[in-house]
């Protein structure tokens, strides 16, 4: 079996359009959140939203293209076009030994709601011809594949909140069997319009503050629901001796993968956590932690009462009394929920802390819950000696994710 590294990162997210800015942000414990400006939002009971700000697609593909790609879409190109060049794996791996596996929860929301006010407003004749492609959820990987001669393995992943997590997941053991030499992994969503945010908020996941300081707080007890951020969070991972032969820059290792599902309930985690806490054990299982290694977890934690609570447990049942000693923070507390990109914005929040020793905080965090009782770094980035992080997504219908990585080992 071969050992898989990541070798490149990129995002687009409510708190920075590149790494560096995503980042400084998260560990200076800044949120991305504000009233929402795309759209009247007027007549949603919640009016708050992580919108990605100041983005040029213009960036990372023409006129044209942007005219035929959904947001969500454009988000992931730009997030990948990041990745790949900062790894320059285009042209070093054969085309067909490089794959795309970069899922969305919804997929083209955005061309879903404007194509069908087309169709009520003007007929089916008014719909575009590019609805269908702009829309379905694959079209991510899709794009990118064909803009970087990526002719190996592609599975764009669905899972829900989920989804970035498994799409990652699911690269590495394809890289990790022999699929594939490298594969550009992550997710993206663009799910602020008033369709999707009445379709939250009218479900009971959404935050009801008005107040963009105290409405995505996980593991707080004021916490009742999240906020909805957007965006795209891709890395490339790479087979190690692959990268070693071509002297690429080595971020850290993965080295774990866990994956199971609740069967339990369309939206809510099971209450006595036995899906996720599983997971949890399956991927550190595969990765190993030794007694002499530091732990970080970069949780789910989306700020919903029972998310947050059947998360602590699952923590508790999967490390026993070391749980208590693990730092823990909730970078959802700054992006907000960006769905199906949540797990790849994640995971690099995950590799720039080994790489810097940073611990970034879980932002407005100030009272505690009895139910939710683990170090959650409230408000302030730790400086820590990590040599492990576990990057966790819990997703709606019981799907559970969690990879791990560690510092390369020679």
């Amino acid at each position: 079996m071969k050992r898989v590294v990541v070798t490149g990162l990129g995002c687009i997210t409510p708190v920075g359009n590149n790494v560096d800015a995503f980042w400084q942000n998260l560990t200076a414990g800044k949120h991305g959140f504000g009233e929402i400006t795309r759209f009247d939002a007027s007549g949603l009971k919640m009016k708050i939203a992580g919108e990605v700000k100041n983005f040029d697609p213009g960036l990372y593909m023409d006129k044209s293209e942007i005219r035929r790609t959904d947001l969500f879409a454009r988000y992931a190109l730009a997030a990948a076009a990041q990745a790949v060049d900062e790894s320059g794996i285009v042209g070093s791996a054969a085309p067909g030994r490089l794959g795309v596996y970069v899922g969305s929860g919804i997929g083209g929301m955005t061309t879903f709601t404007a194509e069908t006010e087309k169709l009520l407003t003007g007929g089916p004749q008014k719909i575009s011809p590019f609805f269908i492609p702009m829309m379905i959820a694959n079209m991510a990987s899709a794009l990118i594949a064909m803009k970087h001669d990526a002719r190996g393995p592609n599975l764009p992943v669905v899972s829900a909140c989920a989804t970035a997590t498994h799409a990652i997941g699911e690269a590495f053991r394809a890289i990790k069997f022999g699929f594939a030499d490298a594969i550009i992994a992550g997710g993206a969503e663009a799910t602020v319009n008033p369709l999707a945010m009445g379709g939250f908020i009218n479900c009971m996941a959404l935050s009801t503050s008005d107040d963009p300081d105290s409405s995505s707080i996980p593991f707080d007890r004021r916490r009742n629901g999240f906020v909805m951020g957007e965006g795209a969070g891709v890395l490339v991972l790479e087979e190690y001796g692959h990268a070693v032969r071509r002297n690429a820059k080595i971020y850290c290792e993965i080295s774990g993968y866990g994956n199971t599902c609740d069967a339990y309930h369309i939206t809510a985690p099971h209450p006595e956590a036995a899906g996720s806490a599983e997971m949890i054990r399956l991927a550190m299982k595969e990765s190993g932690l030794r007694a002499d290694e530091k732990l970080y977890i970069n949780p789910h934690g989306t700020s919903t009462p029972l998310n947050d609570k059947a998360e602590t447990l699952a923590i508790k049942k999967a490390f026993g009394e070391l749980a208590y000693r693990i730092p823990i923070s909730s970078t959802k507390s700054m992006t907000g929920h960006m769905l199906g990109a949540a797990g790849g914005a994640e995971a690099i929040a995950a590799v720039k802390t080994l790489e810097t020793g940073v611990v970034p905080p879980t932002a407005g965090y100030k009272e505690p819950d009895p139910d939710c009782d683990l170090d959650y770094v409230p408000n302030t980035a730790r400086k820590c000696d990590i040599d492990k992080a576990l990057s966790i997504s819990l997703g709606f219908g019981g799907h559970n994710a969690g990879i791990v990585f560690n510092k390369l080992r020679i």
